[in-house]
């Protein structure tokens, strides 16, 4: 091979190596939904137990693993042109990938301004590409999972199958056995251990209650996020190629509302300014209004409540899955 062959070869997987580690730092989950033909009927959740942390169902398929390969019709090629059939599966000897899939083409050298052209995209399980011989790079993704490929197309039509090792995530908290409702839960997902010390970038940030989250195979921790406080639950997961797996985030917290009152059970007075700290004087949360609810772990608290120009204070404790309320007396 030439030295300008050579340097053109080298040129080209650098960019297909590029293509493969790119991911948005922070993505929304709620466009990262698994098709609805790859997602099965959901599998039991496992209750949890009021032990902070994630409880994990055994995984099950995105799609059936007897599923037959998917056909791929070559369509009528105009002179001049060659096709390019592709398709994806889980990995070497698993299911084909039915659904979710964005393909894009792009052009395997850079223009005058250093951008590799895109020149064609397909969301389609299998589709076929018409185009001119030459040399392409193939970028597949399903979710955060990705694949690419440097592809030389002559006179005969190319067929390539993409290998894609992603597995899918379904999350959901409790407190105790009672659901948190999707609105006052969200969930982040960073790579690796939560015991790795380096800092990481979340991979996706503010997950929403149901929705399927699909990654490359591995392993991840889950950061939960109930309420705006400190209620936080850290758990690790490991994410199976070509299967499902539903993890409940249990929590040992409660929500509270606080009201300042000039006699027991009376009403709330406006413009309250609000301090909850724990017994060493950290403080947890800040707030201002009549009824601030506030979700806190399970503890000890210090409550101090501001309103025209006094200060009023008390203690108050929280216990795992008792709601209500708490009153300070202006007094």
């Amino acid at each position: 091979m030439s030295g300008r062959g050579l340097t053109l070869f080298r040129y080209r997987w650098l960019f297909v190596a590029a293509l493969l580690c790119f991911a948005p730092a922070a993505v929304s989950a709620q466009n990262l939904m698994a098709p609805q033909a790859a997602v099965p009927v959901p599998a039991p959740l496992t209750p949890g137990t009021g032990t902070p942390g994630a409880t994990m169902t055994s995984p099950v398929p995105l799609a059936p693993p007897s599923s037959p390969p998917i056909a791929q019709v070559t369509p009528i090629v105009p002179a001049g042109h060659v096709a390019l059939a592709v398709a994806a599966r889980y990995g070497r000897d698993a299911p084909a990938i039915s659904g979710g899939l964005i393909w894009r083409v792009y052009a395997a050298k850079a223009d005058t301004t250093g951008v590799f052209r895109l020149i064609k995209e397909d969301r389609g399980a299998a589709p076929t590409f018409i185009l001119p011989p030459g040399s392409y790079v193939v970028h597949a993704s399903l979710g955060l999972a990705s694949a690419a490929k440097a592809i030389q197309l002559r006179a005969d039509t190319v067929r390539e199958m993409f290998d894609i090792p992603a597995g899918g995530v379904r999350l959901e908290g409790r407190v105790g056995d009672v659901r948190i409702p999707p609105g006052q839960i969200s969930f982040d997902i960073y790579p690796g251990s939560q015991f790795d010390t380096s800092t990481r970038r979340p991979l996706a940030q503010n997950v929403i209650t149901g929705d399927v989250v699909l990654l490359p195979e591995g392993t991840y921790y889950i950061v939960s996020n109930y309420g705006e406080a400190n209620s936080v639950v850290r758990s690790d997961v490991r994410v199976q190629a070509a299967k499902l797996t539903d993890i409940v985030v249990t929590h040992r917290a409660a929500a509270l509302t606080f009201k300042l009152v000039n006699d027991a059970g009376g009403e709330a007075l406006a413009n309250t300014q609000w301090t909850v700290l724990t017994p060493g004087g950290d403080v947890i949360k800040e707030s201002i209004g009549a009824f601030p609810r506030v979700v806190l772990a399970e503890g000890d608290y210090h409550l101090v409540a501001r309103n025209s120009g006094k200060t009023f204070q008390r203690d108050f404790k929280v216990i795992t899955g008792v709601d209500g309320e708490v009153e300070v007396l202006a007094r």
